[in-house]
């Protein structure tokens, strides 16, 4: 497995790769991958958009890699089983590597269900600039939610292999920011994740 910010095997002189702190003094902030989990409807990708947005509006060069729409690309060749979702997380934690290789944050907007996914992918980046984001909302607000009227189809038995009905979610055990959507607004979770993102000295402190 690679590892990433490694440039010792480069066939050209150090003169010529480009570093991670030249990539700062260009962008004005250090390359991070946030990952957001949660259940269906918790409000994952509400948050990634509007911290994107908050991020943007200050300079960042920032992207959301949204679960939905990796799925519809990048993963079009994968199911839903447990060992298709494990490769369709080790894809985007790949993509997302090099996104926080390029200097760039990038926000994952995923389900990612099981924690030995996630800890795969924290572990393609460099401590502090992997962010967990544990997108807390009970089982039973998501499925009034239910934007997508997925947990409907998934209690007719419409769905077979559904995320938190009869396939398994593993909610982190320490993530780095904890979010409750149905008790929380989304300013209060961006500026959550903003001042985490200072504290870790990714962006600069409003």
């Amino acid at each position: 497995m690679s590892q990433p910010f490694d440039v010792s095997c480069s066939r050209h002189g150090a003169d010529v790769v480009i570093d991670a702190d030249e990539r700062r003094a260009r962008l004005g902030h250090r390359g991070a991958v946030v990952w957001i989990t949660g259940l269906s409807g918790a409000g994952k990708t509400t948050l990634a958009e509007a911290a994107e947005r908050a991020l943007f509006e200050r300079g960042c060069n920032v992207f959301v890699l949204d679960g939905d729409k990796v799925r519809g690309g990048l993963c079009a060749d994968l199911g839903f089983s447990l060992p298709e979702r494990s490769e369709n997380i080790r894809r985007i934690g790949e993509v997302a590597r090099l996104f926080c290789e390029s200097g760039q944050i990038v926000i994952v907007s995923a389900i990612s269900p099981l924690r030995v996914d996630r800890d795969r992918a924290r572990r393609l980046v460099p401590a502090p600039h992997f962010i967990e984001v544990y997108c807390r909302c009970p089982l039973a607000v998501c499925e009034e939610r239910d934007p997508k009227g997925l947990y409907r189809k998934a209690r007719a038995g419409q769905l077979l292999e559904f995320t938190g009905i009869s396939s398994p979610y593993e909610a982190p055990e320490a993530p780095e920011v904890l979010v409750d959507s149905a008790a929380s607004t989304v300013g209060e979770e961006v500026a959550k994740l903003l001042d985490e993102l200072a504290r870790r000295g990714i962006v600069r402190a409003a």
